[in-house]
């Protein structure tokens, strides 16, 4: 399973880049070349632990990590969201990292990243940016009960990475970069196989970034077509496995159906709502529903829920979702009554998408949904 998170975030992360360079070569409006990126980054410190986990799991333990990553500067693309997004890039990273403490291990990551400038882009020598990554993480020392017991955060040795991180640099030439920033590392295997209680850090970052072309962006001020006013319409279907107890290995199936309508509101983002329905298979196992095994309020929970889409590029955006269940089942893993929903989905063939999501109650994993969904009115 965590090598399916591993394919299908990096097939999402190499489709986009296809789709934003192969257009920048057909564009009408230019023909030039992305601009080639290459960074080297260091990190430290910042790990979130509390609790049982601060004095067992990361008890002397520090943080370390280094990130390399290729990306391409978008020069121009058939849409015009390389404007609105100031020459974003978009790229492929490698992450390796160390917590000086063998029960944890010493996760890498390969993972796609989008980074786009804000602020004063016109500024000679200094910039800010901020970045988006997903992808999967390896190499953990997974929770052992006779072998590795005081790694109780995280269960499997592949994990969901996702990675946010903001900066500023300034200009020592046209080529290179200097800069200082601060990241967030999410580590989690979505309740697949128990503990689950994530790995967050906020480590303070330095970096150098090499432009080999040295081309220099201004903000781009020309025309932008006006967003659509029209409401969108979106029916998708998720699934996916999750373990409920850590002394039962079994690992029950679950399903998604949902339906939302959403409108821009500006040119990067749409709001609207709908409601999602959720199956779980365990609704079905008399061990785990008991005398309410079985019946059809075991297995079936949903409500309504607020849809938000913050759009990337014509294929590529990130959704959410916070909903409020109107039916939930405690037993299937539905601790409380409001769920949140986080995930990245691209538009493979025209209103056709496919994406990965994390689920989730009072910050803690329900299950990875995959999606398979279809927009109307697009």
């Amino acid at each position: 399973m965590q090598k399916r998170i591993l394919f299908i975030c990096n097939i999402i992360s190499l489709l986009a880049l296809s789709n934003v360079y192969g257009q920048s070569e057909t564009s009408d409006i230019k023909k030039e070349k992305n601009s080639l990126i290459i960074e080297a980054e260091v990190e430290n410190g910042g790990i979130l632990a509390f609790g049982d986990l601060k004095t067992t799991t990361f008890a002397d333990a520090y943080y370390n990590g280094v990130n390399v990553k290729v990306g391409w500067k978008i020069n121009s693309s058939r849409g015009e969201y390389f404007k609105l997004y100031n020459n974003p890039i978009y790229g492929i990273g490698y992450y390796s990292s160390t917590f000086h403490k063998d029960i944890i291990g010493s996760p890498y990551a390969l993972y796609g990243f989008v980074q786009t400038p804000f602020g004063d882009i016109n500024n000679k020598r200094w910039a800010f940016d901020y970045r988006i990554g997903l992808g999967l993480s390896g190499n953990f020392k997974p929770f052992d009960e006779d072998n590795n017991p005081l790694n109780i955060v995280i269960g499997t040795k592949n994990n969901v990475y996702i990675d946010f991180g903001i900066r500023s640099q300034y200009k020592i030439n046209n080529k290179l970069r200097a800069g200082l920033g601060l990241a967030f590392h999410h580590f989690s295997n979505g309740s697949l196989q128990l503990p689950n209680k994530g790995i967050n850090l906020i480590p303070l970052t330095a970096s150098i970034t090499y432009q080999p072309d040295g081309k220099r962006y201004l903000k781009d001020t020309s025309f932008v077509a006006p967003y659509p006013k029209k409401w969108l319409y979106h029916l998708n279907y998720g699934f996916g496995f999750k373990q409920l107890a850590r002394e039962q290995e079994r690992r029950f199936f679950k399903s998604t159906i949902s339906f939302y309508a959403s409108t821009f509101v500006s040119h990067k983002w749409r709001m609207g709502g709908g409601a999602d329905l959720f199956y779980s298979e365990s609704g079905n196992n008399e061990e785990i529903a008991q005398d309410r095994s079985g019946k059809l309020g075991s297995k079936l929970s949903g409500g309504p829920a607020f849809y938000l889409v913050h759009v990337l590029n014509d294929r590529l955006v990130l959704n959410g979702n916070i909903g409020y269940y109107i039916h939930n089942q405690r037993f299937n893993g539905e601790v409380s009554r409001i769920f949140l929903r986080a995930g990245v989905r691209y538009y493979v063939y025209k209103d056709l998408n496919a994406g990965v999501s994390i689920k989730a109650h009072q910050g803690q994993a329900d299950f990875i949904e995959w999606t398979l969904g279809y927009t109307f009115n697009r």
